[in-house]
């Protein structure tokens, strides 16, 4: 086999192993009891004041929001908590190969798995809400009524006006899609390199801090805790939105043209060179990795 094949034949291996392993249909599952419980606001809304939705907005609305993003991400620790994969069949992949393409093997894997996971997360969140809604890329009215008055606040949906005004709800939605995306993913590659180096215990432990990390470096709760004025609050609120890797996953922490949060292009730079190190650093605990087989069912 050439390295590609070999590769691509050890993140399969992975793959099979979903057959009947119950821990994946539970991580779906939850997966999607998540979404009903993030969408169930919104369609409640809707019926409500007795408007429809764009398809893609209960999605937005739902994964706009930060808590949101980490309940999602926690999940992956369950899809994921057989790191670093070494199946009854890895022996026979590492006396035919080498340890940087069984590592590109995992590699793949996960990125494959997450997406997956995510796409599960974008279909399950539009079809919970596609019986009242309309696929047209326009922001409905019950956006509106969400961004423009009151009653969005009172149901604590992010929408935010700013949003709307700068883009379509199928382009808000990709880049959302795009930031979970890569935000999960840092979370699994941080999982992935101290499993490597320090063993499963530390690997989950890490998530946990680096989720608990960006869950504290939140505006609100310092506003709460200092009892913040509002330049103040601007001042916590950029702060934040650049040291919290957590922040950075969220759309409307971003710079829209008039604030000094990042843009973008920073955050996707951010992501990439962390996941570029935490790629380095799994390679370099690999080189030196005893392995250990405990043996199992295929």
């Amino acid at each position: 086999m050439n390295a590609m094949s070999q590769v691509w034949e050890i993140c399969l291996y992975n793959f099979r192993s979903w057959k009947k392993n119950p821990r994946i249909f539970i991580t779906f599952g939850l997966a999607f009891v998540l979404c009903f419980l993030l969408t169930d606001k919104a369609v409640k809304f809707s019926y409500e004041y007795n408007t429809i939705m764009q398809v893609a907005e209960p999605f937005v609305w739902s994964f706009g929001d930060s808590n949101s993003i980490l309940l999602a991400s926690l999940l992956l620790i369950l899809l994921f908590s057989d790191m670093p994969f070494l199946g009854v069949g890895i022996p026979y992949y590492l006396m035919r190969t080498t340890r940087f393409r069984w590592m590109l093997g995992q590699v793949l894997y996960i990125v494959l798995a997450t997406f997956i996971y995510m796409v599960f997360i974008l279909i399950s969140s539009i079809l919970l809400c596609a019986k009242n809604a309309f696929p047209g890329n326009m922001w409905s009215e019950t956006g509106a009524i969400l961004g423009y008055s009151p009653a969005g606040k009172a149901v604590a949906l992010p929408s935010m006006v700013k949003t709307m005004e700068m883009s379509t709800p199928y382009e808000c939605m990709a880049t959302i899609f795009l930031l979970m995306l890569l935000y999960v993913l840092v979370c699994v590659f941080i999982m992935f390199a101290v499993n490597i180096k320090k063993g499963k215990f530390w690997g989950i432990a890490s998530v946990f801090v680096f989720s608990l990390f960006g869950f504290l470096l939140n505006p609100q709760m310092f506003k709460q805790a200092l009892d913040l004025k509002d330049e103040q609050m601007y001042i916590a609120n950029v702060i934040t939105g650049w040291l919290s890797p957590l922040n950075h996953a969220t759309y409307h922490m971003h710079n829209f043209g008039y604030d000094l949060l990042p843009r973008m292009w920073h955050t996707y730079l951010f992501y990439g060179g962390v996941i570029l190190i935490l790629f380095i650093i799994s390679y370099l605990g690999v080189r030196k990795y005893n392995f250990k087989f405990t043996g199992g069912l295929d």
